[in-house]
């Protein structure tokens, strides 16, 4: 959790917090290369689950930057791969987080460039803005973006310092080069992304990465070799490891724990890889950070006093190391490449939209109610008092953060589902409540009874084009799995 800074505050705009989201499931290269006989690698990558999407990875992200209760006042929400297009994503990520209705959520384009736009508009804007990047990568079988891509989210707050919400990271430069050249590309609709021949984009890089990152220095008044950090993303690997090899002189400045674990996140690496180094920085450490997508954009930071004292409470390091293998097939099926025959049950009905707006605070935020006069709480959310049976005079819980006890469970492989067999389990919450849920993140061999879970924002299947979205259970982890799904 955020810890209230002690410090003198000095009024400044910059990141107040930074957050990041990574799936539980890796992919091993190598299964691929086993599977068809080429393609994968070396490496891992990252795999959201059936029931995750942009915008389940997104609200988790957010949820981890607000989890010192910050308030917002403005949220961005960027991803080149969004689960509706017409209708507004933020909007769902606005209802989980439960912000006031005066918040404004918006959704900014669909490129892997739209996190710089939207994290520059919450910085110029006024009071606090939660900028949100997410993105799900796709490939063709054995092509480099299936073996070498992965799935995140990454969250900041930016804004003005105060004494219980310091500025960690001031943003003393900024620094972009713009540049019009076919590199990557998709058309609406499209899963496959497609590339032109790569010299020709390590070319273009090359000069726009110089451009960027000269014009940030000389906008925050430093000097390359003061620069300790240099954070360098982008979708064109040999311009990333090119352009670091040119800017870091020789000087061990680089840093990238994340990618080598993760896959490239697309639109949501950039701000993943500034959350990681934000956990390891020290104060008055200068930071680069650097974006290579349809030209380049560089912003520089410097650490301050408050960055030893707030520090996040699940850093991307240890969600990276509590992953788990996830089998090359059904990496396939959860990514609609192969089908194979579901329980022989009806498919689910639409949600109804009526039903979903009435009943927001429940399905969206996970919020029950507790009886005043005998401190019990209910869920789903209750009308009459039990004890005194007044109408309408419970009070809302908020049941979202809470952490619960498997007390006992069922698997069922009969129930439709995207990805059989289900999990339910009965859990009691603490501090009181009790609900049957569906776990996720877990394999069905690996639960038992008295098991502590935590609640995670999903969905539970698309019926007509809808997603239903709503909470589930996860396992709480501390060392890393090694079962498969």
């Amino acid at each position: 959790m955020l810890r209230r800074w002690t410090g003198t505050l000095v009024t400044m705009r910059g990141i107040i917090t930074a957050a990041g989201y990574v799936p539980y499931r890796r992919l091993e290269g190598k299964q691929i290369s086993a599977f068809f006989g080429s393609g994968g690698g070396r490496g891992t990558r990252t795999v959201a689950s059936h029931d995750e999407d942009t915008t389940t990875m997104g609200v988790e992200a957010a949820r981890r930057a607000l989890a010192g209760g910050l308030t917002v006042d403005s949220l961005r929400f960027a991803t080149p791969t969004p689960a509706y297009v017409d209708k507004n994503n933020a909007s769902t990520i606005h209802a989980a987080l439960r912000l006031p209705s005066s918040v404004g959520a918006y959704d900014v384009g669909g490129s892997l460039r739209s996190w710089t736009g939207a994290l520059l508009g919450a910085l110029d804007g006024p009071g606090h803005g939660l900028v949100v990047a997410a993105d799900l990568r796709d490939g063709l079988p054995t092509s480099a973006d299936e073996a070498g891509c992965g799935d995140a989210a990454a969250a900041v707050v930016v804004g003005e310092g105060t004494d219980d919400a310091p500025v960690i990271a001031e943003i003393i430069g900024r620094g972009a080069a713009t540049d019009e050249f076919l590199d990557r590309w998709r058309s609406p609709g499209d899963t496959r992304p497609r590339l032109w021949e790569e010299r020709f984009g390590e070319t273009r890089y090359a000069e726009l990465s110089r451009a960027a990152y000269g014009a940030a220095l000389a906008d925050a008044g430093v000097e390359a070799d003061s620069v300790d950090r240099l954070v360098i993303s982008g979708m064109h690997a040999r311009a990333v490891k090119a352009a670091g090899a040119k800017l870091s002189a020789g000087r061990d400045i680089l840093v990238d724990e994340v990618t080598a674990a993760t896959g490239q996140t697309g639109g949501a690496h950039a701000l993943l890889l500034l959350a990681a180094a934000l956990e390891a920085a020290g104060p008055g450490e200068v930071i680069v950070l650097l974006n290579l997508a349809d030209g380049a954009d560089a912003l520089v930071l410097r650490a301050t006093e408050a960055i030893a004292t707030v520090r996040p409470a699940d850093p991307v390091a240890s969600q990276i190391a509590t992953g788990a293998p996830l089998p090359y097939a059904k990496f396939l099926t959860w990514r609609g490449a192969v089908t194979v025959e579901p329980p022989r049950r009806p498919s689910p009905d639409r949600v109804s939209s009526t039903a979903a707006w009435r009943n927001e605070d429940w399905k969206f935020g996970f919020v029950g109610s507790k009886d005043p006069a005998t401190g019990a709480i209910s869920m789903p959310p209750a009308r009459v008092s039990k004890a005194t049976g007044d109408v309408d005079a419970m009070e809302p819980v908020s049941m979202a953060d809470a952490v619960g006890t498997i007390v006992t469970f069922t698997i069922d492989r009969v129930a439709y589902s995207p990805s059989p067999p289900i999990v339910f389990a009965v859990v009691d919450f603490d501090g009181g409540g009790r609900f049957p849920i569906e776990l996720t993140d877990v394999d069905a061999d690996e639960v038992s009874i008295g098991e502590k879970v935590t609640m995670t924002f999903r969905r539970l299947f698309t019926s007509d084009g809808i997603h239903d979205y709503f909470w589930k259970g996860r396992p709480v982890r501390t060392a890393t799995s090694t079962k498969e799904a």
